[in-house]
Parts: C-alpha cells; structure tokens; sequence
C-alpha cells in the first residue's frame, strides 16, 4: 500500500486532532527524510542549462586542443627539418673531415718515404766513410808496420855494425 492510503487510513482512525496532526506531521518528516532540499533539488532546466554550458566548454577545449596538436605539429615538422639540416651538415663535414686526414695521411707518407730516403742515402754514405776509414787505417797500418820493420832493420844494422866496429 501507498504512503498517501496509509495515511489517509490513518488519519481516518485518528480520532482526535492532535492525533491527526501528529500523524500529518510524521508523514512530512519522512517525505523530508526521503527527498532532499528541494533547493538542491537540479530541475529540467538547470539540467539542460549545465549540459549546454558543458557542452560548449567541450567544444571550445576540442577546438584549443586541436590548434595544439596543429602547433605541434607544425614545430615537430620544424624539428625535423632542422634535423635534417643538421644531419646534412653534420654529413658534410664529415666529408670534409675525412678528404682533410686523407690529404694530411698521404702529406706524412711522403714525408715519411722523404725522410726513409734521406736515412738510406746516410746510411749508404756512413757506410762509405766507415769503408773509406777502413781503408785508411788499414794503409795507415801498412805504413807503420813498414816504418817498424825499417826500423827494426836498421837497428840490427847499427848493432852489427857495432858489433863489427867494436869487435
């Protein structure tokens, strides 16, 4: 049964008025317990007034958001142009890098083959004046050693002269 029949029964087996009032009065109290405030009670048209407000702030956040995924990608193409610049760059002077040290490797092997041939032709006229030097101190040697034996003659020829004279 109904809320509204219980208390019609109720009211009609009441009697007396403040009988009736004090049923009339529970009745309110729990018809406040069950609904809220009707202050804070949102009609139809509050209803539909939030959801056109929220509907256009929707919108309006759709649209900031979709010039920020432009912007973006516009500056993400902006990065990548700029990378590609520097990738260019970066490849070009590598290039550069490499045709100098290629230029300067080859600059120091030919100063190297330079500086081996300068040591060869010192090595070879060292090996010269060494031979040259052997030379000389061999007939130096010669020399000395006929000097000696000279000598050596002619001192057994005074001694025996000596020998001869004094005998």
């Amino acid at each position: 049964m109904g809320a509204a029949l219980k208390l019609y029964e109720e009211l009609l087996d009441a009697g007396e008025d403040k009988r009736r009032a004090k049923l009339i009065a529970e009745a309110f109290e729990a018809l406040e317990a069950r609904y809220p405030d009707l202050r804070d009670v949102a009609t139809h048209a509050h209803l539909r007034e939030t959801e056109l407000r929220l509907l256009r702030e929707i919108e309006a956040i759709r649209l900031e958001t979709k010039e920020v995924e432009a912007n973006l990608r516009k500056e993400i193409e902006g990065v990548r142009l700029e990378m590609k610049e520097i990738e260019a760059n970066l490849r070009t002077e590598m290039r550069e890098i490499d045709a100098n040290l290629r230029k300067e490797i080859e600059g120091v092997r030919l100063e190297m083959k330079g500086i081996e041939a300068n040591l060869r032709k010192e090595i070879e006229g060292v090996r010269l004046e060494i031979k040259n030097v052997e030379v000389r101190l061999t007939q130096a040697i010669h020399r000395q050693t006929v000097w000696v034996i000279l000598a050596i003659g002619g001192i057994t020829g005074f001694i025996r002269w000596l020998d001869v004279f004094f005998k």
